[in-house]
């Protein structure tokens, strides 16, 4: 007896075979691509949620477009790129357990984590359990040997701070300069960092011990002494994004003239809403490309992002590399996907045209200079002025 689920059996067959007739009499069966698994270990709320939302975004951008067109060819494999993300909302232990959980998947490559602490939290679970990690965090015993797992995936504020320096002066006049930043590991280092900087380019340090906590909202008590001694530059060091227009203002407000600045990535639109017209003139290290150098593919990159999350955030032109590196070392060398000893040592001689500059620009791997071993991503290092909602380039530079 032929029952009406049997009907339906055979009516599918049917449909199939007639198909498979009009297309030469054989039955062609694409097998799916295999997936490929890449990590974000990051910030995604709070003050400092700009950070890692720009570098989730940017992944997930990236991936979707990826696997639009087909996937990425691996060796002999054809892959779909999944983005598997953990928030950990800047707490150095949730980092370590969004690491513990990466590593309990498979996940042998991992974005992240954007802050000192969480990234230092994290080396040795990554080292235990054979990850790489790109963090957005400056230290440098992260990358000096004989740490080898962690590659710092922008420029650091120790590259940065002595090529903004140098350019205020000779361009904008700057003798005094002036520190503030927040009481808490990362602020506090990148603020070092600034001061050490300034005094070997030979300006005059006028404040370098203030600080604030965090959650500060209203910072006019920790500015006006600063404000007193008539700095001509004002270093926000290691600023959150959501702090720094309330500092700006603060400042202002208080009848401050002088140019302010920082060494972290901003938000424009969180500058526009917190700020206004007060935050322009505001310099800040931005994304690591400008309207003259960006190619084609970046430009798409950008209209991409922006359809699929209704803004762009700048930050990202710089945070777009972290998944392009990892994927263009695996197709380097496709064995390192499950061998990250094999990935080290492809970093060495690695090079492949970037996508996102125009002209000839290679995509490798630098940091021998601050390092001692090649263990930082070279993206160019983008200084831009905040004016009227936007960044505009300041000037463009290249780190070693």
């Amino acid at each position: 007896m032929i029952n009406r689920r049997s009907i339906i059996t055979f009516a599918a067959l049917g449909a199939v075979s007639a198909l498979a007739i009009m297309a030469g009499g054989t039955i062609t069966v694409h097998a799916a691509n295999k997936e490929l698994k890449i990590g974000f270990v990051g910030v995604t709320s709070g003050a400092a949620a700009a950070w890692g939302t720009s570098n989730v975004r940017s992944m997930q951008t990236r991936a979707a477009w990826i696997n639009e067109t087909g996937g990425v060819k691996i060796g002999d494999e054809t892959y779909d790129i999944k983005i598997v993300t953990f928030d950990d909302q800047k707490d150095p232990k949730r980092a370590i357990a969004g690491m513990e959980k990466m590593a309990q998947e498979g996940i042998h490559y991992v974005v992240g984590p954007n802050v000192d602490d969480g990234a230092a939290a994290v080396r040795p679970v990554a080292e235990s359990k054979g990850i790489i990690y790109f963090p957005y965090a400056f230290p440098k015993e992260l990358y000096t040997p004989p740490a080898s797992n962690a590659v710092l995936g922008m420029i650091a504020n120790y590259q940065s701070a002595p090529a903004i320096y140098k350019y205020l002066m000779e361009n904008r006049g700057v003798k005094k300069v002036a520190f503030v930043a927040a009481n808490e590991s990362d602020p506090l280092s990148q603020r070092d960092g600034g001061v050490a900087a300034a005094k070997a380019l030979g300006l005059e340090v006028v404040a370098a011990t203030d600080v604030y906590q965090n959650d500060t909202r209203d910072f006019t008590p920790v500015l006006t002494p600063i404000v007193l001694q008539k700095p001509d530059l004002l270093v926000l060091s290691g600023v959150a994004p959501g702090n720094a227009p309330l500092l700006i203002r603060a400042a202002r407000e208080l009848g401050y003239e002088g140019l302010i600045s920082t060494e972290t990535a901003q938000d424009a639109k969180v500058l526009e809403e917190g700020a206004g017209e007060l935050a322009n003139g505001f310099i800040s290290v931005g994304g690591a490309s400008t309207p003259e150098i960006a190619s084609d593919t970046m430009k798409e990159f950008v209209d991409r992002y922006t359809k699929m999350f209704g803004e762009y955030n700048d930050e990202s032109n710089t945070k777009v590399y972290a998944l392009e590196y990892i994927i263009e070392t695996l197709k380097a060398n496709p064995a390192a996907i499950d061998n990250v000893e094999g990935f080290k040592k492809t970093i060495d001689t690695f090079s492949a045209p970037n996508p996102y500059l125009k002209g000839d620009a290679k995509l490798t791997y630098v940091g021998m200079t601050s390092f001692g071993q090649k263990r930082q991503l070279s993206v160019p290092m983008v200084v831009t002025e905040y004016r009227d909602g936007k960044f505009e380039t300041l000037f463009v530079a290249q780190v070693d």
